[in-house]
């Protein structure tokens, strides 16, 4: 989950990471009320979760209060990069001397941690990578060795920060790296991280995204979630315990096992080719010990998407029988009533398969259609897919 600023700054924040006092305001009357109280210039930033608004016009210095009011007016409702600025933050504007960047993140081609750091920061860090990748220092982090303060001091060095300045980065990026590990996340970011002309060094901005496979060790990170932008079918999926993801596609998906979805998900994407490129919709897992019930709900979120023309249930019998799955799509549709309209293509095989296919033979549901074989289910809901566009 990406982080807004003022949220990332909150982590910061409670990890002792030197950054500058502000307030979020969801109008421009707030805005001017927290410059008010900050008594002192003020930088207004829209909060979005993408990289360049100081070029979109939604980063803004003010003077005095009734600037602060006058520049957030022109923030909000701004549109960057598709995503419409609904809330700012209001910080005390700092004095800049140098501007330089930091950032620790999961190196996954080769499986450990990385630290890149430059002297050349309050541009976009892909820029100076392609026109000075000499300027770009990139540290391999050894996940049992973490980094302290020596090793902070490395990172800086190899980002060829002033000397002047490394003993206060090193003590800024070491509190960086303890945000990086104990709030689980993937990407700690600062850009910029500046220097003062008093040789401070502040987070001036910040980047986290937190990982989601890590939310069981994290209940308070539920309080970053933002319910507006959250897709209301993944957040319904997320209510009833389904490991399931939107798509932009059009065969919704239901499976047993992460592998066999994946799977699924490709052979649709090959067989939806014939008809006009047709795609999946979403990668829904019931799991390997998977209730009637839990085919129940992942049936009523999937038909209840609209870009959804078919559905794709592929499940291979094993601790959850195929009997049971079958009793499940019944189920679910007579739950459902007049809500399920989109056809069903079920491939039902291992673990009972006769006694499953008897089952949805015997309901004689007009939306439901079996296929024996993987290619073929895919080929049919693709088809029917098409047909209904």
């Amino acid at each position: 989950m990406d982080l807004f600023e003022y949220q990332a700054k909150e982590l910061f924040a409670k990890h002792g990471v030197p950054t500058t006092p502000g307030r979020v305001a969801d109008t421009a009357e707030e805005a001017e009320q927290i410059a008010a109280e900050i008594g002192k210039p003020v930088v207004v930033k829209a909060q979005v979760k993408t990289g360049g608004r100081g070029k979109a016009g939604g980063v803004k210095l003010a003077s005095d209060p009734a600037d602060a009011k006058a520049k957030a007016e022109g923030i909000l409702g701004l549109d960057i990069k598709g995503h419409v600025v609904k809330r700012l933050l209001v910080a005390e504007a700092s004095d800049i001397k140098e501007e330089y960047y930091i950032s620790f993140l999961l190196d996954r081609a080769n499986r450990t941690f990385l630290a890149m750091c430059s002297k050349e920061g309050g541009v976009e860090i892909e820029q100076v990578a392609a026109e000075t990748p000499d300027a770009l220092a990139r540290v391999a982090v050894d996940p049992n060795e973490g980094v302290d303060l020596a090793f902070a001091r490395k990172i800086a060095e190899g980002g060829k920060l002033p000397a002047e300045v490394l003993d206060a980065a090193a003590e800024t990026i070491a509190k960086l790296w303890e945000v990086f590990v104990k709030e689980d996340t993937l990407l700690v970011e600062v850009n910029p991280l500046v220097r003062t002309p008093d040789d401070q060094i502040l987070a001036l901005d910040g980047k986290v995204t937190l990982d989601g496979n890590a939310d069981f060790r994290q209940p308070e990170h539920e309080e970053f979630v933002d319910a507006e932008a959250a897709d209301p079918l993944e957040a319904k999926a997320k209510a009833k315990g389904l490991n399931y993801v939107k798509l932009d596609g059009e065969v919704g998906i239901i499976g047993n096992g992460a592998g066999l979805v994946m799977s699924t998900l490709d052979v649709v994407a090959y067989a939806g080719e014939e008809f006009g490129g047709v795609k999946p919709a979403n990668f829904l897992d019931i799991g390997g010990g998977a209730s009637a019930e839990v085919m129940a709900n992942g049936l009523d979120v999937i038909l209840n998407d609209p870009s959804v023309k078919s559905v794709f249930v592929n499940v291979f019998g094993g601790i959850t029988a195929c009997d049971a799955v079958a009793n499940g799509i019944v189920n679910a549709l007579e739950i459902l009533g007049d809500d399920a309209n989109k056809p069903l293509v079920v491939r039902l095989d291992g673990n009972n398969v006769v006694e499953g296919r008897r089952i949805l033979d015997e309901a004689a549901h007009p939306l439901v259609q079996q296929v024996d074989t993987m290619d073929g289910a895919a080929a049919r809901a693709a088809e029917l897919a098409a047909a209904a566009k």
